[in-house]
């Protein structure tokens, strides 16, 4: 996969919790039939077998479409399913050291909230940042609050693709966009809505106006 080319647009961060009985695959599917135009398959509270398998379904899905995949976290299962990439945060292993073992031809995203780390992550190696906590959010604890005017100085600081995450749905997603980001990363203003399809349909049209 080009990293040059691949469109940060519409970034769906799954949750299984959130989608409650309806169908992991199915509903990555309708999303991004809607417009999603990447993937991050997070999982938490599951044993490494169970993420693999899950994992290798998924792919099948992103491949389909020509959408990358990317791994929350886990370096193993990343490697162990050929993803795309890998998105880490602050506790995980340093970007410079996942770079090593993963490649120069994967992406690699990193969680930030504010300049200092933004330019280390990009320094690092990384290929995108994920800036957040924009507003207010359950699907991820011990976030910091980042606001407008930050998102605007980080974006300007770096090279790289920035996508705005936390609390963002079609309500505040045309404020985010304000401060000139390649996109937006979501949970539940798609997994959470009765229709998938035209959740992500309608927000990928917010964000691309």
């Amino acid at each position: 996969m080009d990293k040059s080319k691949i469109n940060y647009t519409l970034y769906l961060v799954t949750d299984r919790n959130i989608l409650g009985s309806r169908d992991l695959c199915k509903s990555i599917e309708q999303a991004i039939q809607g417009g999603t135009s990447i993937i991050q398959l997070r999982e938490k509270n599951i044993t490494s077998i169970e993420f693999y398998n899950i994992a290798k379904e998924v792919k099948k899905i992103t491949n389909k479409y020509n959408v990358p995949l990317i791994i929350n976290d886990r370096l193993d299962i990343a490697l162990a399913v050929d993803a795309d990439g890998i998105h880490i945060g602050p506790e995980d292993l340093p970007v410079k050291v996942v770079r090593k073992i993963m490649g120069a031809d994967k992406i690699i995203g990193a969680s930030t909230c504010n300049i200092k780390e933004a330019v280390e992550a990009e320094e690092a190696g990384a290929d995108y940042l994920g800036v957040g906590a924009m507003f207010p959010t359950k699907t991820k604890n011990n976030t910091e609050d980042v606001s407008i005017e930050d998102l605007k100085n980080i974006k300007a600081s770096v090279n790289i693709p920035v996508v705005a995450i936390g609390g963002i749905n079609k309500k505040n997603a045309s404020i985010v966009m304000e401060a000139k980001i390649d996109g937006i990363a979501v949970v539940s203003a798609i997994l959470n809505q009765s229709d998938i399809f035209e959740s992500a349909k309608n927000l990928y049209e917010i964000v691309k106006s």
